[in-house]
Parts: structure tokens; sequence; C-alpha cells
């Protein structure tokens, strides 16, 4: 996961395509990432902020963790107050990384898919019917601007 985990590291920044949902209204924002390796490769951590309308929006800190089996397990705590009651599940799959987190309010479907070592893209989508049917929350192409 090293290999996985090296390439989604850096600063990033993109725009986001938001759709309108329960928590908010669609529009365009501006994301920017900083990710770091820890403990041995195992773990990427990062740190995200949005801005939307100049001002700044979501923040998130999240932790990705590899296990010996090579799944990934998220750990995402937001400035929305949301809680992880357990980490979210996921693993790699032809160059997609797919994690799915449960909650209370429902679940939301995390895509990111490794363009080039300078370029990936996030799609966000949930469901409130167990997975049966997903709406999609935001899209997002970043670009690395830093290391």
């Amino acid at each position: 996961m090293t290999d996985a985990w090296q390439r989604m590291a850096g600063r990033w920044e993109g725009e986001e395509r938001i759709s309108a949902t329960r928590w908010g209204p669609a529009g365009l924002a501006r994301g920017f990432i900083e990710a770091r390796i820890e403990l041995g490769g195992r773990v990427l951590v990062q740190d995200y902020r949005q801005q939307r309308d100049g001002h700044p929006a979501l923040q998130v800190h999240a932790v990705f963790a590899t296990g010996a089996d090579h799944r990934v397990a998220l750990y995402w705590f937001d400035s929305y107050g949301f809680v992880p009651q357990e980490p979210a599940g996921g693993a790699w799959q032809d160059g997609m990384l797919v994690i799915v987190r449960r909650s209370p309010r429902g679940e939301t479907r995390h895509r990111y898919t490794l363009q080039d070592a300078k370029c990936f893209r996030l799609e966000l989508a949930s469901s409130f019917d167990q997975g049966a049917n997903w709406e999609p929350v935001m899209e997002a192409t970043y670009h690395r601007i830093g290391d």
C-alpha cells in the first residue's frame, strides 16, 4: 500500500462540483488537501479544507490505514460534527480506492481514482436505503501543488 499512499501524499488543490443534498445547496467549491504518510507507510493522514463562495466551509481530518489483508480502513472526522462509530471499510479495485462510510444518517461512498502522479479524482455519493440507490454529493479533480 505504500506505493498508493505515496501517490496520494502531498499538497493538492481542485475544483469541486457539489450536488444539492439534504445538507446543503448545489454549487462550486475549492478543495485543498495536505496528505502525509505515517507509521512506516501503513497510514495516510489527510487534512482537507473547502472554500465555498470565498468562505471556509467543510474541514476534514481523515486517517486511511492499511491492514495485513491489504483492506483499507478510513477514520473520518469533520467540522459537521460527525464522529465515526467505527472505521469505514474499503479496498483498491482496478486502480480505484472504494470506501463506504456507514452511520445512522445513511452511507457515503468515496471513489478515489489515481489518474497520474499529478492528478486524482474523487467522487462522493450517498445512499439512504442500504446502497440500493446512490445520490451524487460531490465530484472533483485535484492537482498536485506540492510535496
